[in-house]
């Protein structure tokens, strides 16, 4: 087996950002969408949707429930909300006929929209509401049909965790764990414990035990794997850890991966896995944007002053001109 090497982020990022054209319509830089966001969650899935505005994605859509759109749709004018998804308490009187008809409806209406997305974010500010689970179970069945990427977090991965299937074989599927997210993961897959003196191996083998699907290890050095080799990205980074990086990660994530794989579609010669490309990018401009919110803010540093570096940070890497 080959040892993990230290990505060169930065190239990457040089190599998958698109350069802006007058010649490019609404659109093309990339259409993404949110499914997550519940009663309890509404920031979340704003964090993810807008941090993939910032980066440079055209459109950014949100799939939530009732109740949270509102909230979502008060962040920002520039995301569009879909207050689709259903909770359990709102159908806890229906039959399970009624039941079924329900999610038959929330599927209908993310799918309206399928074929027009780049990549779906799975999980930000999800919640664990069983029948709302079960509507995404089936939405990314749906994804899987149309052969749209995933990223899944958060919540998300509580689903999948307890549901591997969902994943398993899927290439263009991207899980992006966090400590607690990912020792679960390796329970349940692998059966055992979090082997931190062979942590590069074990994460091989788990995203192999899971049909080669990419994964992304979050830490101290974040640790991607297709189950084939692994990539170390240790740059730059932030000792502030405040809640809602994860979610910045995987909106970028999914930008990234469009791009990549716009790319690769352009370029015959070209061979390099299109999922391993975003996480490479990703993780490499999220560290970088929180090196700088934290030059600037130190120790109150917030999640929103890091979206505020983002393009800043691109900027710096990737001249627009």
């Amino acid at each position: 087996m080959s040892s993990t090497t230290e990505a060169d982020a930065e190239s990457v990022l040089r190599l998958v950002t698109p350069s802006l054209d007058l010649k490019r319509h609404k659109g093309q830089a990339g259409k993404i969408a949110v499914i997550g966001g519940c009663r309890e969650y509404t920031g979340a899935p704003y964090f993810a949707a807008i941090s993939a505005l910032k980066i440079g994605a055209d459109l950014s859509h949100v799939f939530c429930t009732k109740d949270a759109a509102p909230v979502i749709k008060s962040y920002s004018p520039e995301l569009i909300v879909h207050p689709v998804l259903e909770e359990s308490y709102t159908v806890s009187h229906f039959s399970e006929e009624e039941k079924r008809q329900v999610q038959e409806r929330v599927v209908g209406e993310v799918d309206k929209w399928m074929e027009r997305f780049d990549c779906l974010v799975i999980g930000p500010g999800l919640g664990r509401d069983p029948f709302l689970l079960e509507c995404v179970s089936k939405i990314m069945l749906l994804a899987k049909k149309f052969s749209v990427p995933f990223v899944v977090d958060g919540d998300g991965l509580f689903l999948v965790t307890n549901s591997i299937d969902l994943v398993n074989s899927y290439p263009l599927a991207v899980l992006t764990p966090n400590v607690n997210e990912y020792k679960r993961l390796v329970q349940r897959v692998l059966n055992c414990e979090v082997d931190e003196e062979n942590a590069e191996d074990q994460l091989r083998s788990l995203a192999s035990q899971i049909g080669g699907v990419t994964i992304l290890r979050k830490g101290k050095s974040d640790l991607i794997s297709n189950g084939e080799i692994v990539k170390s990205v240790s740059i730059y980074g932030s000792p502030r850890r405040c809640g809602g990086q994860g979610d910045i990660l995987s909106g970028s994530v999914a930008v990234f991966l469009s791009w990549s794989q716009q790319l690769i579609s352009g370029h015959e010669s070209l061979s390099e896995n299109p999922a391993i490309l975003g996480c490479i990018a990703a993780s490499g401009l999220l560290r970088k944007a929180t090196s700088l919110a934290f030059t600037k803010h130190k120790r109150s540093t917030l999640t929103s002053d890091i979206i505020e570096c983002l393009g800043e940070s691109l900027e710096d890497i990737c001249p627009a001109s």
